[in-house]
């Protein structure tokens, strides 16, 4: 009977220590899988190592019915002295022919997309990260959650 719990927790240590350059990770569901221009998803964490490199992610889940190949968002970080950086950047959804790039499990697409590598934040404490779609078109549809990944760099 002892053995059914400790291999639950040895799977579980396995599966936590495969992830272990992850610093920050977290994505938002958006209503009804639709991206509206004006929903802006907020996400902020705490950032203390500024000498080690890390690398930024933009996680998209999209459904196979979304209608673009691509998606434009804008990226704004906001530092822990108030400073704003805003970028506008093509996420490539699905290559040339129309197939879906990223993980897909049935008719759902995870992309988790680099954004910056071997970035150093220049000082510790609370940024924060908006994305906002930017596709000119007031609402996408099968657009199901976005997020930020925040890994140490190789």
């Amino acid at each position: 009977m002892l053995i059914f719990p400790v291999i639950i927790l040895s799977i579980a240590g396995l599966l936590s220590s495969c992830d272990s350059k992850v610093v920050f990770e977290k994505n938002i569901s958006l209503p009804d899988n639709h991206w509206e221009e004006g929903n802006i998803v907020h996400l902020e964490t705490s950032i203390e190592d500024t000498a080690t490199p890390h690398n930024i992610y933009i996680n998209v889940r999209n459904a196979g019915g979304y209608q673009f190949r691509n998606l434009f968002v804008f990226f704004t970080t906001t530092t822990p002295k108030g400073e704003m950086e805003r970028d506008t950047i093509e996420l490539i959804l699905a290559d040339e022919r129309g197939k879906w790039l990223g993980e897909g499990l049935g008719d759902i697409w995870d992309n988790r997309i680099l954004f910056k590598k071997n970035f150093h934040f220049p000082q510790a404490g609370i940024y924060k990260f908006d994305l906002q779609q930017a596709m000119r078109v007031p609402i996408l549809p099968q657009i199901m959650d976005a997020g930020v990944r925040i890994e140490k760099a190789n």
